[in-house]
Protein backbone atom coordinates (compact mmCIF):
# COMPACT_ATOMS: atom_id res chain seq x y z
CA UNK A 1 0.00 0.00 0.00
CA UNK A 2 1.61 3.21 -0.96
CA UNK A 3 2.29 5.71 1.52
CA UNK A 4 0.98 9.13 0.37
CA UNK A 5 1.98 11.79 3.06
CA UNK A 6 4.87 11.83 5.88
CA UNK A 7 1.90 12.47 8.44
CA UNK A 8 1.08 8.66 7.78
CA UNK A 9 3.84 7.34 9.08
CA UNK A 10 5.25 7.03 12.46
CA UNK A 11 7.74 9.31 12.98
CA UNK A 12 10.87 8.84 15.32
CA UNK A 13 12.13 10.77 17.97
CA UNK A 14 13.56 13.86 17.25
CA UNK A 15 16.63 12.05 17.99
CA UNK A 16 18.67 12.05 15.36
CA UNK A 17 22.35 13.38 14.15
CA UNK A 18 23.02 15.55 11.06
CA UNK A 19 26.18 15.36 9.57
CA UNK A 20 27.51 16.86 5.81
CA UNK A 21 30.51 15.29 3.68
CA UNK A 22 31.85 17.64 1.42
CA UNK A 23 32.05 16.35 -2.29
CA UNK A 24 34.56 17.89 -4.23
CA UNK A 25 34.74 18.45 -8.51
CA UNK A 26 38.59 18.07 -9.96
CA UNK A 27 39.22 21.64 -9.43
CA UNK A 28 39.24 20.87 -5.41
CA UNK A 29 36.07 22.83 -4.87
CA UNK A 30 33.24 22.00 -3.57
CA UNK A 31 30.61 20.93 -5.45
CA UNK A 32 27.63 19.43 -3.03
CA UNK A 33 27.29 17.79 0.23
CA UNK A 34 25.86 14.71 1.16
CA UNK A 35 23.93 14.70 3.89
CA UNK A 36 23.64 11.59 6.37
CA UNK A 37 21.57 11.13 9.71
CA UNK A 38 22.16 8.50 12.46
CA UNK A 39 19.97 7.77 15.16
CA UNK A 40 21.30 9.54 18.81
CA UNK A 41 19.49 6.53 20.87
CA UNK A 42 23.18 5.39 21.16
CA UNK A 43 22.06 2.85 18.10
CA UNK A 44 25.14 2.48 14.39
CA UNK A 45 21.67 2.10 12.09
CA UNK A 46 21.69 5.13 9.61
CA UNK A 47 18.29 6.51 10.14
CA UNK A 48 17.79 6.19 6.15
CA UNK A 49 18.01 2.72 6.36
CA UNK A 50 13.87 3.45 7.59
CA UNK A 51 11.21 4.89 5.99
CA UNK A 52 10.17 6.72 8.45
CA UNK A 53 13.59 8.16 9.45
CA UNK A 54 13.67 8.81 6.25
CA UNK A 55 10.18 10.52 6.35
CA UNK A 56 11.15 12.97 9.37
CA UNK A 57 13.99 13.88 7.48
CA UNK A 58 12.16 14.92 4.69
CA UNK A 59 9.99 16.70 7.05
CA UNK A 60 13.17 18.65 8.70
CA UNK A 61 14.51 19.64 5.58
CA UNK A 62 11.72 21.32 4.50
CA UNK A 63 10.83 23.44 7.24
CA UNK A 64 14.51 24.15 7.46
CA UNK A 65 15.24 25.13 3.93
CA UNK A 66 17.60 22.86 2.06
CA UNK A 67 19.41 26.49 1.22
CA UNK A 68 20.29 26.66 5.21
CA UNK A 69 21.56 22.99 5.14
CA UNK A 70 24.09 23.24 1.86
CA UNK A 71 23.98 26.64 1.03
CA UNK A 72 23.92 27.33 -2.87
CA UNK A 73 25.50 23.41 -3.33
CA UNK A 74 23.87 20.34 -4.25
CA UNK A 75 22.31 17.76 -1.50
CA UNK A 76 22.87 14.04 -1.98
CA UNK A 77 19.80 11.94 0.21
CA UNK A 78 20.10 8.70 0.41
CA UNK A 79 16.63 6.78 -0.47
CA UNK A 80 15.89 3.30 -0.17
CA UNK A 81 12.79 1.21 -1.80
CA UNK A 82 10.18 2.88 0.26
CA UNK A 83 11.09 6.07 0.04
CA UNK A 84 11.38 6.01 -3.91
CA UNK A 85 8.07 4.42 -4.36
CA UNK A 86 6.37 6.82 -1.99
CA UNK A 87 5.68 10.47 -2.44
CA UNK A 88 6.82 11.82 0.37
CA UNK A 89 10.01 12.16 -1.51
CA UNK A 90 8.74 14.88 -3.32
CA UNK A 91 8.83 17.13 0.29
CA UNK A 92 12.40 17.50 -1.62
CA UNK A 93 13.34 20.22 -3.90
CA UNK A 94 13.88 18.66 -6.91
CA UNK A 95 16.52 21.37 -8.69
CA UNK A 96 18.70 21.56 -5.20
CA UNK A 97 19.05 17.42 -4.90
CA UNK A 98 20.39 14.19 -6.01
CA UNK A 99 18.40 11.35 -4.85
CA UNK A 100 21.32 8.67 -3.90
CA UNK A 101 20.01 5.19 -4.60
CA UNK A 102 21.06 2.83 -2.13
CA UNK A 103 23.33 -0.17 -3.22
CA UNK A 104 20.16 -2.57 -1.21
CA UNK A 105 17.73 -1.25 -3.71
CA UNK A 106 16.65 -3.78 -6.24
CA UNK A 107 15.88 -2.84 -9.75
CA UNK A 108 12.53 -4.29 -10.04
CA UNK A 109 10.02 -2.82 -12.60
CA UNK A 110 7.87 -1.26 -10.21
CA UNK A 111 11.69 1.08 -8.98
CA UNK A 112 12.80 1.33 -12.45
CA UNK A 113 9.32 2.87 -13.42
CA UNK A 114 9.14 5.29 -10.32
CA UNK A 115 12.63 6.55 -11.04
CA UNK A 116 11.73 7.18 -14.44
CA UNK A 117 8.55 9.25 -13.17
CA UNK A 118 10.54 10.99 -10.97
CA UNK A 119 13.06 12.35 -13.52
CA UNK A 120 10.14 13.64 -15.18
CA UNK A 121 9.30 15.59 -12.43
CA UNK A 122 12.98 16.94 -12.74
CA UNK A 123 14.71 14.69 -9.95
CA UNK A 124 18.25 13.80 -10.74
CA UNK A 125 19.69 10.36 -9.38
CA UNK A 126 23.38 8.73 -7.95
CA UNK A 127 23.73 5.17 -7.67
CA UNK A 128 25.18 4.73 -4.32
CA UNK A 129 27.95 2.22 -3.47
CA UNK A 130 28.70 0.81 -6.65
CA UNK A 131 31.40 -1.92 -6.44
CA UNK A 132 30.87 -4.25 -9.73
CA UNK A 133 28.68 -4.20 -12.87
CA UNK A 134 25.73 -5.91 -10.73
CA UNK A 135 22.75 -7.02 -12.69
CA UNK A 136 20.65 -4.01 -10.49
CA UNK A 137 23.34 -1.95 -11.48
CA UNK A 138 23.64 -2.56 -15.49
CA UNK A 139 19.24 -1.86 -15.22
CA UNK A 140 19.85 1.22 -13.55
CA UNK A 141 22.37 2.95 -14.37
CA UNK A 142 21.31 4.60 -17.91
CA UNK A 143 18.51 6.29 -15.56
CA UNK A 144 21.10 7.89 -12.65
CA UNK A 145 23.00 10.86 -13.65
CA UNK A 146 26.43 9.96 -10.96
CA UNK A 147 27.96 6.75 -10.21
CA UNK A 148 29.42 6.33 -6.70
CA UNK A 149 32.25 4.32 -6.77
CA UNK A 150 33.23 2.74 -3.00
CA UNK A 151 36.97 3.22 -3.74
CA UNK A 152 37.72 1.16 -0.67
CA UNK A 153 35.46 -1.77 -1.52
CA UNK A 154 37.04 -2.51 -4.98
CA UNK A 155 40.67 -4.03 -5.13
CA UNK A 156 43.00 -1.25 -6.46
CA UNK A 157 43.95 -3.65 -9.31
CA UNK A 158 40.21 -3.93 -10.38
CA UNK A 159 39.68 0.14 -9.74
CA UNK A 160 41.03 0.90 -13.61
CA UNK A 161 39.00 -1.90 -15.26
CA UNK A 162 35.65 -0.88 -13.23
CA UNK A 163 35.92 2.72 -14.11
CA UNK A 164 36.57 1.94 -17.65
CA UNK A 165 33.31 -0.26 -18.50
CA UNK A 166 31.83 2.70 -16.06
CA UNK A 167 33.20 5.79 -18.28
CA UNK A 168 31.33 3.41 -21.58
CA UNK A 169 28.25 4.73 -19.94
CA UNK A 170 28.75 8.33 -20.61
CA UNK A 171 27.98 8.92 -16.67
CA UNK A 172 29.86 11.02 -14.04
CA UNK A 173 32.05 8.86 -11.86
CA UNK A 174 32.45 10.01 -8.09
CA UNK A 175 34.79 8.49 -5.80
CA UNK A 176 33.53 7.69 -2.86
CA UNK A 177 35.45 7.28 0.50
CA UNK A 178 38.35 8.64 -0.77
CA UNK A 179 40.73 9.63 2.78
CA UNK A 180 44.60 9.95 1.07
CA UNK A 181 46.32 12.27 -0.74
CA UNK A 182 47.35 9.12 -2.62
CA UNK A 183 43.84 7.74 -3.14
CA UNK A 184 43.00 10.61 -4.85
CA UNK A 185 45.97 11.59 -7.17
CA UNK A 186 45.03 7.61 -8.25
CA UNK A 187 41.14 8.47 -8.95
CA UNK A 188 42.26 11.92 -10.76
CA UNK A 189 44.60 9.62 -13.05
CA UNK A 190 41.37 7.38 -13.89
CA UNK A 191 39.22 10.52 -14.58
CA UNK A 192 36.90 10.53 -12.11
CA UNK A 193 35.04 13.59 -12.18
CA UNK A 194 33.62 13.97 -8.24
CA UNK A 195 35.50 13.14 -4.88
CA UNK A 196 34.04 12.51 -1.56
CA UNK A 197 36.28 11.55 1.72
CA UNK A 198 38.36 13.88 4.18
CA UNK A 199 41.74 13.21 2.34
CA UNK A 200 41.89 17.40 2.31
CA UNK A 201 41.88 17.82 5.58
CA UNK A 202 44.63 14.56 6.93
CA UNK A 203 47.74 16.38 7.75
CA UNK A 204 50.65 15.07 5.28
CA UNK A 205 53.51 16.13 7.90
CA UNK A 206 56.37 17.09 5.86
CA UNK A 207 59.63 16.87 7.48
CA UNK A 208 61.45 20.54 7.81
CA UNK A 209 58.90 22.59 6.57
CA UNK A 210 58.23 26.14 7.31
CA UNK A 211 55.23 28.57 7.66
CA UNK A 212 55.24 30.76 4.59
CA UNK A 213 56.03 34.31 4.76
CA UNK A 214 52.59 35.72 4.41
CA UNK A 215 51.41 32.86 6.66
CA UNK A 216 54.24 34.52 9.41
CA UNK A 217 52.51 37.95 9.06
CA UNK A 218 49.33 36.90 10.35
CA UNK A 219 50.39 34.76 12.88
CA UNK A 220 52.56 37.73 13.91
CA UNK A 221 49.51 39.87 14.05
CA UNK A 222 47.88 37.24 16.17
CA UNK A 223 50.50 37.62 18.34
CA UNK A 224 49.76 41.62 18.31
CA UNK A 225 46.37 41.51 19.38
CA UNK A 226 47.13 38.77 21.87
CA UNK A 227 49.87 41.02 23.22
CA UNK A 228 47.34 43.86 23.41
CA UNK A 229 49.29 46.03 21.23
CA UNK A 230 47.72 49.29 20.55
CA UNK A 231 45.49 49.78 16.95
CA UNK A 232 47.84 51.59 15.12
CA UNK A 233 50.85 49.53 15.52
CA UNK A 234 48.04 46.59 14.48
CA UNK A 235 46.90 48.36 11.49
CA UNK A 236 50.78 49.23 10.21
CA UNK A 237 51.43 45.63 10.66
CA UNK A 238 48.51 45.28 8.45
CA UNK A 239 49.04 47.47 5.45
CA UNK A 240 52.60 45.74 5.32
CA UNK A 241 51.18 43.56 3.26
CA UNK A 242 48.57 44.83 0.51
CA UNK A 243 47.15 41.42 -0.37
CA UNK A 244 46.43 41.12 3.35
CA UNK A 245 44.86 44.15 3.49
CA UNK A 246 42.65 43.58 0.40
CA UNK A 247 41.51 39.83 1.80
CA UNK A 248 41.00 41.01 5.31
CA UNK A 249 38.48 43.87 3.64
CA UNK A 250 36.93 41.53 1.47
CA UNK A 251 35.63 38.53 4.52
CA UNK A 252 34.87 41.83 6.49
CA UNK A 253 32.24 42.85 3.69
CA UNK A 254 30.70 39.52 3.57
CA UNK A 255 27.05 38.70 5.08
CA UNK A 256 28.93 36.51 8.17
CA UNK A 257 30.65 39.66 9.29
CA UNK A 258 27.71 41.96 10.10
CA UNK A 259 28.69 44.62 9.45
CA UNK A 260 25.70 47.42 9.38
CA UNK A 261 27.47 49.36 5.98
CA UNK A 262 30.34 48.51 3.37
CA UNK A 263 33.91 49.05 5.11
CA UNK A 264 36.25 50.52 2.76
CA UNK A 265 39.24 51.05 4.89
CA UNK A 266 41.27 49.43 7.32
CA UNK A 267 40.98 52.09 10.19
CA UNK A 268 37.22 51.75 10.13
CA UNK A 269 37.47 48.06 9.42
CA UNK A 270 39.69 47.98 12.77
CA UNK A 271 37.71 50.52 14.83
CA UNK A 272 34.30 48.79 13.51
CA UNK A 273 35.46 45.05 14.64
CA UNK A 274 37.21 45.63 17.53
CA UNK A 275 40.17 43.13 18.74
CA UNK A 276 38.00 39.70 18.94
CA UNK A 277 36.45 40.01 15.77
CA UNK A 278 39.68 41.16 14.10
CA UNK A 279 41.37 37.91 15.70
CA UNK A 280 38.69 36.08 13.92
CA UNK A 281 39.13 37.01 10.45
CA UNK A 282 42.91 37.09 10.18
CA UNK A 283 42.03 33.31 11.79
CA UNK A 284 40.10 32.56 8.66
CA UNK A 285 42.26 34.30 6.33
CA UNK A 286 45.02 32.16 7.20
CA UNK A 287 42.80 29.41 4.84
CA UNK A 288 44.07 31.47 1.89
CA UNK A 289 46.88 30.02 -0.14
CA UNK A 290 50.14 31.93 0.58
CA UNK A 291 50.29 34.98 -2.02
CA UNK A 292 46.69 34.61 -3.19
CA UNK A 293 43.55 36.33 -2.30
CA UNK A 294 41.15 33.96 0.03
CA UNK A 295 39.33 31.54 -1.73
CA UNK A 296 36.14 31.10 0.69
CA UNK A 297 34.81 27.96 -1.53
CA UNK A 298 37.78 25.87 -0.19
CA UNK A 299 36.52 22.97 1.33
CA UNK A 300 39.62 22.67 4.35
CA UNK A 301 38.78 26.38 4.81
CA UNK A 302 34.38 25.46 5.10
CA UNK A 303 35.52 23.01 7.39
CA UNK A 304 37.84 25.22 9.89
CA UNK A 305 35.00 27.81 9.56
CA UNK A 306 32.41 25.29 10.63
CA UNK A 307 34.15 24.01 13.36
CA UNK A 308 34.93 27.24 14.58
CA UNK A 309 31.23 28.61 14.45
CA UNK A 310 30.40 25.20 16.12
CA UNK A 311 32.38 25.69 19.01
CA UNK A 312 31.35 28.88 19.23
CA UNK A 313 27.73 28.31 19.92
CA UNK A 314 28.32 25.75 21.71
CA UNK A 315 30.38 27.78 24.32
CA UNK A 316 26.90 29.81 24.82
CA UNK A 317 25.65 26.63 25.99
CA UNK A 318 28.07 24.71 27.83
CA UNK A 319 29.81 26.89 30.79
CA UNK A 320 33.80 26.99 31.05
CA UNK A 321 35.01 28.16 27.79
CA UNK A 322 34.67 31.91 25.91
CA UNK A 323 33.17 32.10 22.47
CA UNK A 324 35.94 33.57 21.35
CA UNK A 325 38.39 30.79 22.06
CA UNK A 326 36.06 28.41 21.16
CA UNK A 327 36.00 29.75 17.74
CA UNK A 328 40.05 29.69 17.75
CA UNK A 329 40.15 25.73 18.51
CA UNK A 330 37.82 25.37 16.04
CA UNK A 331 39.45 26.74 13.46
CA UNK A 332 43.08 26.35 14.41
CA UNK A 333 42.46 22.25 14.53
CA UNK A 334 42.72 21.93 10.98
CA UNK A 335 45.76 24.10 10.56
CA UNK A 336 48.20 20.86 10.41
CA UNK A 337 46.42 19.91 7.78
CA UNK A 338 46.61 23.38 6.25
CA UNK A 339 50.57 23.79 6.64
CA UNK A 340 51.70 20.01 6.40
CA UNK A 341 53.12 20.66 10.13
CA UNK A 342 52.40 18.97 13.32
CA UNK A 343 50.23 20.68 15.61
CA UNK A 344 53.15 20.99 18.36
CA UNK A 345 55.49 22.73 15.81
CA UNK A 346 52.65 25.12 14.57
CA UNK A 347 52.07 26.09 18.13
CA UNK A 348 55.09 26.99 18.81
CA UNK A 349 54.91 29.79 16.71
CA UNK A 350 52.00 31.35 17.93
CA UNK A 351 51.08 32.43 21.38
CA UNK A 352 47.51 30.38 22.66
CA UNK A 353 46.05 30.31 25.74
CA UNK A 354 47.24 27.41 27.72
CA UNK A 355 43.37 25.80 27.27
CA UNK A 356 43.62 25.96 23.52
CA UNK A 357 47.03 23.81 23.82
CA UNK A 358 45.55 21.50 25.90
CA UNK A 359 42.68 21.29 23.52
CA UNK A 360 44.47 20.97 20.26
CA UNK A 361 46.78 18.94 21.54
CA UNK A 362 45.66 16.49 23.98
CA UNK A 363 41.77 16.71 23.25
CA UNK A 364 41.25 17.51 27.30
CA UNK A 365 39.41 20.28 29.10
CA UNK A 366 36.09 21.63 27.91
CA UNK A 367 37.48 23.23 24.98
CA UNK A 368 38.97 19.90 24.16
CA UNK A 369 35.37 18.01 24.95
CA UNK A 370 33.93 20.39 22.52
CA UNK A 371 36.36 19.80 19.90
CA UNK A 372 35.86 16.08 20.20
CA UNK A 373 32.20 16.58 19.33
CA UNK A 374 32.73 18.52 16.40
CA UNK A 375 34.99 15.92 14.95
CA UNK A 376 32.58 13.21 15.84
CA UNK A 377 29.75 15.03 13.91
CA UNK A 378 32.07 15.14 10.96
CA UNK A 379 31.90 11.12 11.25
CA UNK A 380 27.85 9.81 12.27
CA UNK A 381 29.04 6.39 12.01
CA UNK A 382 30.38 7.11 15.45
CA UNK A 383 26.71 7.59 17.16
CA UNK A 384 27.26 5.85 20.10
CA UNK A 385 30.73 7.75 21.15
CA UNK A 386 29.33 11.17 19.75
CA UNK A 387 26.24 10.23 22.20
CA UNK A 388 28.11 9.80 25.15
CA UNK A 389 29.87 12.72 24.99
CA UNK A 390 27.19 15.28 23.81
CA UNK A 391 25.74 13.91 27.20
CA UNK A 392 29.41 14.55 29.14
CA UNK A 393 28.66 18.20 27.90
CA UNK A 394 24.98 18.19 28.80
CA UNK A 395 23.87 18.58 24.81
CA UNK A 396 21.13 16.80 23.63
CA UNK A 397 20.64 15.66 20.03
CA UNK A 398 18.34 18.52 19.28
CA UNK A 399 20.24 21.00 20.96
CA UNK A 400 23.19 20.15 18.77
CA UNK A 401 21.22 19.96 15.65
CA UNK A 402 19.68 23.56 16.41
CA UNK A 403 23.71 25.04 16.52
CA UNK A 404 24.74 22.90 13.41
CA UNK A 405 21.59 24.96 11.15
CA UNK A 406 23.21 27.97 13.11
CA UNK A 407 26.67 27.37 12.47
CA UNK A 408 25.57 25.91 8.61
CA UNK A 409 23.55 28.94 7.89
CA UNK A 410 26.78 31.58 8.96
CA UNK A 411 29.05 29.65 7.00
CA UNK A 412 27.32 29.81 4.02
CA UNK A 413 26.73 33.67 4.27
CA UNK A 414 30.52 33.70 4.70
CA UNK A 415 30.69 32.32 1.37
CA UNK A 416 28.13 34.12 -0.50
Amino acid sequence: MPIDTVAELALPSDDFFLARQPILGRNQRLVAFELLFRSADGGDANVTDHAAATAAVISHASQLGMARVVGERLAFVNVDEIVLMSDFVRFLPHDKVILEILETVQATPAVIARVRELKQFGFKFALDDVVDESEDVRKLVDLVDIIKVDVQAVPADALPALVAALNGRNKKLLAEKVETVEEFDACMALGFEFFQGYYFARPAILSGKKIAPSELVILRLLDLINSDADNAEIERAVKRDPLISLNLLRLVNTPAAGARGRIDSLTEALYVLGRQQLQRWLQILLYAKPGTAVELNSPLLQMATTRGKLMELMTRKVQGASAETGFTVGIMSLMDALFSMSMQDILATVVVADEVRTALLERKGVLGDMLRVVELLENPRRGPELARSLKALGLSAKAMREIEMDAFGWVNELVA
